[in-house]
């Protein structure tokens, strides 16, 4: 009875303890997730306006912006543009990180350094790079287009990367890509580095080659890591607003204009606090959805990769 007294309290000091341990979580998701949340859901059922005209009180106005927002061109132009800008900016940065970290990892000589010049960019703040990248751009005369003039012999160019629909999405998918690839390269690194060499010297007396080795081993070994670096990546990418903003102002005729920005235009260029924070919502939900949907796949297949 005694040993059963003792068991029971020690359960009881362990529940004690892990309950102390997520509290500070729980206090900080509530205080900068829960509640922001619940005050955007508030305001986006009413009117409110960002400078209130006093003959104009704020109403109850229940789901009409969010009536207004599936029906507004310029918010499917957004969505379908943040959607497009995920897909290409996942596989080119992810892909990239991967590539860099794979070949760092075998560097035996100035292995620290590149490591922090390939990180410097991430660090930087994202006005300075968008501002730079925009000079880089420049057209006709940016290093962009003496490049692609350069190395097409003078048959193609110039190229106006961010007043051309077609082409400006793109040249901020890859700014985007150059930016944050080195985040991710210094994940993959660390992740790389906890895989045994003796997984390597068995594939070598094998007769593996080094990509048989790569595809083999590497990517393998690197499953749970991948699912954090595109979940990380999913998250960043639905965010896009400072290089919008700063380079091409949603332009040119919204093809760069993302859900971010627009929430920004709403807000604070039309006025509309109660709409805006509508179109945040929307954001957020989807933001929790995409994530919840992608760490379930990913997770379950790797499951089966395990089994």
């Amino acid at each position: 009875m005694k040993k059963k007294n003792t068991l029971v309290a020690l359960k009881e000091r362990n529940t004690r303890q892990e309950i102390y341990m997520i509290l500070p979580a729980v206090i900080l998701l509530t205080v900068f997730m829960v509640i922001p949340f619940l005050s955007a859901f508030r305001l986006s059922l009413t009117n409110q306006k960002l400078i209130q005209n006093p003959n104009v009180p704020t109403k109850f106005i229940g789901l009409k912006n969010y009536i207004e927002i599936f029906s507004d061109k310029s918010f499917w132009q957004a969505f379908k543009n943040v959607i497009i800008f995920t897909c290409m900016v996942i596989p080119l940065q992810c892909g990239f990180a991967l590539l860099m970290a794979n070949a760092l990892n075998r560097v035996k000589y100035l292995k620290g350094f590149l490591r922090g010049m390939f990180f410097l960019p991430y660090i930087t703040p994202m006005v300075i790079v968008a501002v730079i990248w925009k000079s880089i751009y420049q057209y006709p005369s940016g290093i962009a287009n003496m490049a692609v003039k350069f190395i097409s012999l003078g048959k193609f160019g110039p190229i106006d990367w961010l007043g051309d629909k077609n082409w400006a999405l793109f040249a901020i998918t890859f700014l985007s890509a150059w930016q944050a690839f080195g985040f991710q390269m210094v994940i993959y690194l660390g992740a790389l580095q906890s895989i045994p060499d003796s997984l390597y010297e068995a594939a070598n007396i094998d007769g593996a080659t080094s990509f048989q080795q790569f595809w083999h081993i590497t990517i393998p070994s690197l499953k749970s890591t991948t699912v954090m670096v595109l979940i990380i990546t999913t998250i960043q990418a639905l965010k896009l607003f400072t290089q919008v903003n700063i380079m091409t102002k949603g332009g040119p005729n919204g093809a760069t204009n993302t859900l971010v920005n627009y929430i920004y235009q709403s807000g604070f260029t039309a006025q509309k606090i109660g709409y805006s924070a509508a179109a945040s919502v929307v954001l957020f939900l989807l933001i929790l959805i995409i994530f919840l949907v992608q760490n379930k796949l990913l997770r379950g297949k790797e499951e089966k990769l395990r089994d």
